[in-house]
């Protein structure tokens, strides 16, 4: 019997194998949790449903967190077939790709710094709004995903790099709002791993490179790992942590100067 068994969860980000939030699901399918799943749009319908097939779930929704009204239709649609939920898992994030190219001060927009925040940021704290009565008395988890962005520039990471810093103190408050109600909210910095998100930003794989020799590890980490790890903080292993950025990166967040081989 796994870490999660008899847990429900909802994991929002599915969009393919290479996915971090795919690493997620079967972790957490794996330690035998329950696991529902959304779309964002008509394109990604049968892909998402044939992911989610594969994770033992038939339970999969549409949801633009854009529309107030798809995130409140999610859970009156979950709450039809799960009397309650355990963990939300928050893998979405989005700034429009023209803005991830080039000198922040020069190209950034109001409608691209807007949109970053919107879905990458206030998404969260919508879901988690929306989902506090299936969640309420079941000492839960609330996940999300951010990644070293937050806290240092980063080549052609620009406006979501603030969006992910919005996303980091919005786990802190969340945390602080959330927690007499027995609900525990967290975030997983990962190191850069090679998904289709990561695809839009420009020399992404020569940032892997560089990446993997100036970590501790000497090496990237993995969706597997990052899936790991989300298990775990979702699990009552981890009764006692909330308000944290989890980093699984390898160490590299633990370095200055890192290695003087490619020096």
């Amino acid at each position: 019997m796994g870490f999660l068994a008899g847990k429900r969860i909802l994991i929002l980000g599915v969009a393919s194998k290479l996915s971090i939030a795919s690493g997620i699901a079967a972790a957490m399918h794996r330690e035998g949790a329950e696991l529902a799943f959304t779309y964002q749009n008509e394109k990604l319908k049968d892909r998402v449903i044939k992911f989610a097939e594969g994770w033992g779930s038939e339970l999969v929704y549409p949801c633009d967190v854009t529309e107030d009204q798809q995130i409140s239709d999610l859970f009156s649609g979950l709450s039809e077939s799960w009397d309650g939920i355990d963990g939300i898992v928050h893998c979405l994030a989005y700034a429009p790709a023209h803005e991830l190219h080039g000198n922040y001060v020069d190209i950034t927009t109001r409608e691209g710094f807007l949109t970053a925040h919107e879905i990458s940021s206030y998404s969260f704290v919508a879901l988690a709004q929306a989902g506090k009565e299936l969640m309420a008395g079941r000492n839960g988890s609330l996940l999300t995903l951010s990644y070293l962005g937050a806290m240092r520039s980063l080549p052609n990471y620009n406006v979501m790099g603030l969006a992910k810093a919005s996303l980091e103190a919005n786990v802190r408050y969340m945390a602080a709002s959330l927690g007499p109600d027995g609900t525990r909210v967290n975030a997983i910095s990962a190191g850069p791993i090679k998904t289709l998100a990561a695809a839009g930003i420009k020399s992404f794989r020569k940032m892997l490179e560089y990446n993997a020799g100036q970590t501790p590890l000497r090496r990237n980490v993995t969706i597997e790992e990052v899936g790991n790890a989300a298990a775990f903080l979702c699990s009552d292993l981890a009764s006692g942590i909330s308000g944290e950025i989890l980093y699984v990166d390898g160490g590299f967040n633990t370095t200055a100067m890192g290695s003087l081989e490619q020096a």
